[in-house]
């Protein structure tokens, strides 16, 4: 770990893996010429895409490693995770059986999970 003086202090510097480690809040929706984007607003600059979710989100894990890596060698500050402490981000949903069908015949065709491709959905109206 590399050390900061700053008044005469010894500050440690967090080690890479304790960057690539932490959970960043990803802005995920559709294209309108198809596939995802999906966004870390935490990390600026820091988006990619894919044409499904599973390849979206893969490429955006590349893209956080990527931005965090280049950040840390360079001696750039790393922001740490936006948090909302007023939000659990867990919610219980009612609906019909047909519409739950429907979404989890969708979301096993992309190759994830029902939560996830719920989850695209609501950010792709939310914006």
């Amino acid at each position: 770990m590399k050390t900061l003086n700053q008044k005469n202090q010894q500050i440690e510097k967090p080690s890479l893996e304790y960057y690539l480690n932490l959970q960043y809040p990803v802005t995920l929706y559709p294209d309108p010429e198809g596939g995802y984007v999906a966004q870390i607003k935490d990390l600026p600059g820091c988006l990619t895409q894919g044409e499904t979710l599973e390849e979206t989100m893969a490429n955006l894990n590349e893209a956080r490693e990527l931005w965090i890596e280049t950040a840390y060698e360079a001696d750039d500050d790393i922001p740490l995770p936006s948090t909302n402490d007023s939000y659990s981000g867990k919610l219980l949903l009612r609906m019909p059986k047909s519409l739950h069908r429907r979404l989890a015949e969708t979301s096993e065709r992309e190759g994830v999970s029902l939560n996830q491709y719920i989850v695209s959905l609501l950010s792709a109206i939310s914006r």
